[in-house]
């Protein structure tokens, strides 16, 4: 609690501004709110994206989401559409988009370092025409994220040249539990044991059920 209570809050913009200093003039004027031919591009070269959600009371969400590049559809110059693929169900952003529509997400190509962000507002659709494009190894989404594009930009690339993230002989010595023993170490309510856990996150397992469960 000694380091918290001695932290210096910043609670005004003003004194934000002056500590960060002005927005560099590229920054402030590169939004769109429509996409341009080369946001098409970068969203069909794109096998992952982070999406941000928030529900009425302001508690958030960030999900990943992956699938072959080009996943994301293209439903014209200000909609894009999101496939739903089998998880574990928790459902915490879709939740959150049916009190909240507002979401953020951030377009990561492996070896890029720059990224494509788009802000808006989504709703959840349960069928449409274009599903039959999304079909992956016989799997139909039986439902959809649609966002109306508000804001698009890219992101500069400082945060991966920091993070050496697409650079392997960068990367740290993996010293962590593998996933089955940091479920049984985390979670009080597991039952399993970490034998039947290590196979539950086998990668064999989880490949034969990437698409169904």
């Amino acid at each position: 609690m000694g380091e918290i209570s001695d932290t210096n809050e910043i609670t005004d913009p003003t004194e934000l501004r002056q500590l960060l200093g002005e927005v560099m003039p590229r920054a402030a004027t590169k939004e769109r709110v429509a996409l341009h031919p080369r946001d098409r591009d970068w969203i069909a070269a794109t096998p992952f994206i982070a999406l941000s959600t928030s529900d009425a009371d302001g508690n958030c969400d960030t999900s990943p989401k992956g699938d072959p590049a080009g996943f994301v559809k293209v439903l014209d110059d200000t909609t894009i559409a999101i496939p739903e693929r089998p998880g574990n169900r928790r459902a915490d952003g879709y939740l959150n988009i049916l009190s909240n529509p507002h979401v953020g997400l951030l377009f990561m190509i492996p070896g890029r370092r720059e990224t494509l962000r788009i802000n808006g507002r989504a709703r959840l659709v349960r069928d449409a025409p274009y599903f039959d494009d999304m079909l992956v190894k016989g799997h139909r989404p039986i439902l959809a994220i649609e966002v109306e594009i508000e804001q698009i930009f890219f992101h500069c690339a400082k945060a991966f040249i920091r993070s050496h993230l697409w650079e392997p002989e960068q990367w740290p010595v993996d010293n962590l539990p593998s996933p089955a023993r940091l479920v049984k170490e985390v979670q009080t309510n597991v039952t399993e044991s970490v034998e039947e856990l290590e196979h539950y996150y086998s990668p064999e397992n989880y490949n034969a059920k990437l698409y169904r469960e």
